[in-house]
Order: C-alpha cells, then sequence, then structure tokens
C-alpha cells in the first residue's frame, strides 16, 4: 500500500480521526489520536511524541521521539464509524529525534533479527494461537471471574453463550483484513480460540497485537470482559499461544522440509529444533512474562513443562504437526498470550538459528507422556525442566547466550530491571492464601 493509496481510501471512506500505534517493551499497545487535518503529517512520519511517558523507553532529557508508519498496516476500523464518519489505524515503529530507529522498540527490534536471518538465507513464517477468556462484569463494570458460559472443548450453543461475541471478533477481524482458519469453544469454561492464516513473522506479531485489541474491544460492547491472563482460575486450563514456526529459502521453499529426511523434516529442521530446545529455558521470561505465566506452567495441564520435542506427543515443548511439504513447521507449545510477539518471535527465531549456526543436534524425540516419567528417566533421554518462577526465568533469560544479542542492550537491561521489580512487588505481597492459611491459626 502507498501514501497515495490510503490518501485516496481516507477521501472515499470519510475517516476524520487516525489512531497512530506502536508497541512498549511489554507488549502493550500505545497511541496517539490524530484528526484528518494532521493525516498527511503522520503518513510522512513528522509526528512527535513524548518517549520519556512510556515504560521502559527513555530518559526525560531524551524524550522528542518520531512515529514511523507502516503503509501496510493502515486499515479502517469497521467499529467505529459513526454516522458516516470513519476511524483508521496505522502501526508505527519509533525513531529517535536524529532520525535513527529506537533500538528500544520492538518492532525495530524485530526487523533486525529478520535482516540478520535474511542474510542468512532465511525468511521467518508464524502462526500464533492465542487462547482468552471472557468473563463476566459486576455491578460496577469490574471485571470477575465469572464465566458467561458452561461449555468445554469443541460445545455448540446453547451452552456456549458467548457465541454470538465470537461471531462479532471473526466478522470484524475478516473486514480488516484477517484470513480467520477456524474459531472454537476451548477445555476450560469461559475459554474461547480463534485462528488465523500464518504470515510472515513481521506481520503475524502485528496481527497478534491487533487480535488483541479487537477481542478486547468486542468483548466490552457484549458487557464481558476478555482476558489473555494466563491463568486466571485455578484448577482449570490456562491460555497459551502455541506459536507455529517455519524458515523459508529465497527460493520460496520450506528450509524444514526433507521428502527423504527422517519424519520427512530436514537437517535445518533438527538443527533448529535443537536450539530451541537449548535456549528453552533462556527465552521463557520472554515467552512466558508474568509471575502468573507460571501458574499454568504446572504439570497436570496442557502447558509444556519439560523441553523436549516430538512429532505427536502434545506434553512436548516442540512438537511437529503432521503437515508437509509448505506446511512444514515447528510448533513451540510454551508461550502464553501476554507475552510481547515482537519480542518472543526474535527470541525464539534466534535460538532456533543457534542451532543452525552451531550444526547442534536435538536429543532423540520423546513420544511418552512426559508428565509420567521419572526424574533419571527425564535425565535419560536429556530433557530439561522449564523454569518454575519468573524469577529463575529472568535469571535464566540475564544468563543467556545470545538474549542481549536478540533484544539488543536498551530492551534487554530495562525487560530485565522492569521483571524484576515486577517479582520482588510479588514477593513481599502478603496473599489473600496467606492470610487465610495463617492469620487465624497463628
Amino acid at each position: 500500500m502507498t501514501r497515495d493509496d490510503i490518501l485516496k481510501i481516507i477521501e472515499e471512506q470519510n475517516i476524520h480521526f487516525f489512531r497512530l500505534q506502536f508497541v512498549d517493551i511489554f507488549g502493550f499497545m500505545k497511541n496517539v489520536a490524530i484528526p484528518r487535518s494532521q493525516i498527511e503529517k503522520a503518513l510522512d512520519g513528522q509526528m512527535m511524541f513524548d518517549g520519556s511517558s512510556i515504560d521502559g523507553f527513555v530518559r526525560i532529557n531524551e524524550s522528542d521521539m518520531y512515529l514511523k508508519p507502516d503503509y501496510n498496516t493502515f486499515c479502517v476500523l469497521p467499529w467505529r464509524n459513526r454516522d458516516g464518519v470513519a476511524a483508521a489505524r496505522i502501526i508505527c515503529d519509533v525513531y529517535k529525534s536524529d532520525g535513527s530507529p529506537f533500538g528500544g522498540c520492538p518492532r525495530n527490534n524485530l526487523k533486525r533479527v529478520l535482516a540478520e536471518a535474511k542474510e542468512m538465507g532465511y525468511t521467518m513464517n508464524v502462526g500464533t494461537e492465542a487462547e482468552f477468556f471472557l468473563f463476566e462484569k459486576d455491578e460496577n463494570g469490574k471485571a470477575t471471574t465469572v464465566t458467561n458460559d458452561v461449555a468445554g472443548y469443541f460445545s455448540l450453543d446453547p451452552e456456549d453463550t458467548a457465541n454470538d461475541c465470537r461471531r462479532e471478533i471473526i466478522e470484524i477481524l475478516e473486514q480488516m483484513g484477517f484470513e480467520v482458519e477456524a474459531s472454537h469453544h476451548e477445555v476450560a469454561e469461559g475459554q474461547h480460540e480463534i485462528n488465523f492464516k500464518y504470515a510472515d513473522a513481521l506481520t503475524a506479531a502485528d496481527n497478534t497485537i491487533t487480535f488483541k485489541w479487537v477481542v478486547k474491544t468486542i468483548a466490552a460492547e457484549y458487557g464481558l470482559h476478555a482476558t489473555f491472563m494466563p491463568k486466571p482460575i485455578f484448577g482449570i486450563n490456562g491460555s497459551g499461544m502455541h506459536t507455529n514456526q517455519s524458515l523459508f529459502n529465497v527460493d520460496g521453499t520450506n528450509a524444514f522440509f526433507d521428502e527423504n529426511g527422517p519424519l520427512k523434516l530436514s537437517e535445518t529442521a533438527y538443527q533448529y529444533i535443537a536450539g530451541s530446545l537449548k535456549n528453552a529455558r533462556g527465552f521463557a521470561a520472554i515467552t512466558n512474562p508474568l509471575v502468573n505465566s507460571y501458574k499454568r506452567m504446572v504439570p497436570g495441564y496442557e502447558a509444556p513443562v519439560y523441553a523436549a520435542w516430538s512429532a505427536s506427543n502434545r506434553s512436548a515443548l516442540a512438537r511437529i504437526p503432521a503437515s508437509r511439504g509448505l506446511g512444514t513447521r515447528v510448533e513451540i507449545r510454551c508461550p502464553d498470550p501476554t507475552c510481547n510477539p515482537y519480542l518472543a518471535l526474535a527470541m525464539m527465531l534466534n535460538s532456533g538459528l543457534d542451532g543452525i549456526k552451531n550444526k547442534l543436534t536435538p536429543p532423540a524425540s520423546v513420544d511418552r507422556d512426559l508428565f509420567k516419567m521419572t526424574g533419571a528417566e527425564m535425565d535419560e533421554a536429556e530433557v530439561k525442566v522449564m523454569p518454575g518462577s519468573l524469577k529463575e526465568a529472568i535469571d535464566e533469560l540475564a544468563a543467556n547466550p545470545i538474549a542481549r544479542e536478540t533484544l539488543g542492550d536498551h530492551i534487554f537491561e530495562k525487560y530485565i530491571e522492569a521483571k524484576e521489580k515486577e517479582w520482588d512487588s510479588y514477593r513481599t505481597a502478603v496473599t489473600d492464601w496467606e492470610l487465610k492459611t495463617y492469620l487465624s491459626v497463628y
């Protein structure tokens, strides 16, 4: 899409309001809203904002920053048309006042990592599967953990009373250019999943951020609260974001596919799997970024706790779906939907590339239930245990040899600093569990 294309759409659809969107290092979507009179200035990348007001960005004496729009992300917002007056959005990269890309912008960072992969001869395709819960609100409009259905996996009406909400989310996504492949009720009551077609890694990250925004927006119109929190309710399944990824060669062939290879996987695929398993503990703080993330990563549910791989075993961290040819891919099952997708994809890509660069060989696949294996059996199978807390994950990220290189100095340092504060706040908080367990006894 070109600048002229966008201006033509703005005129034809009577767009009077424009949102310039970007993402901070923790994956929160931010935006600057501008009127029609400022649209051409915005399209030329001349809109300035105060970067010191964004967590993890810059100090107050470095605050002037610019938003450079990516024309390909322009779209009209279907739910914002009021009396014939429409609104649109465009996703931007953050630049410094001297005209150079800001290293603390997650989107800039992913583009840098993808450019390095391209120098190796690879492009990355990604499909994300972000699960979410729909909860009722109380009389004050505050979110509860009360579900509005009693449905289960793949349930139909009338049990799935959120069906209308989910249907409208899909209609909105399709109007915004998504190719939605399927939707269904997930395992837990109130839990849902909507799957859309894979894309190149940058577009996939943009789509994931946009998807979460649309889900929350439309749910609110139905009086519901949508949450991507990994484990909102004890004792039931949490929400994950299985991430399907593949590398393609410059000639358009899938670098993971080999008709004559074991399981029809190429040597490159095995090396990528090996790199992913080697660095899994080190990227967990990025793919699973919250204290609450590690309430999901426990044995007994579907979230992977052990760094192993398999072509069939869904308890493994890395699974190889059955599709072959162009559809050959590795599904990394540990991420949850609260992660910053730009950072998560950068870390998972460089983890796999680490395996390719160093010609690593993965351990044998584990095709049995990992939750039933003994410690000795895991040691023999070279299975590593994923971090059990955010603190452990932060320490692993800080020690990981490829993390600083992948994230860049700014994001690496600011991210760890913020997550250490988050862990310390949790560590020192007095919880309801403690009060219920100890107050009357001691």
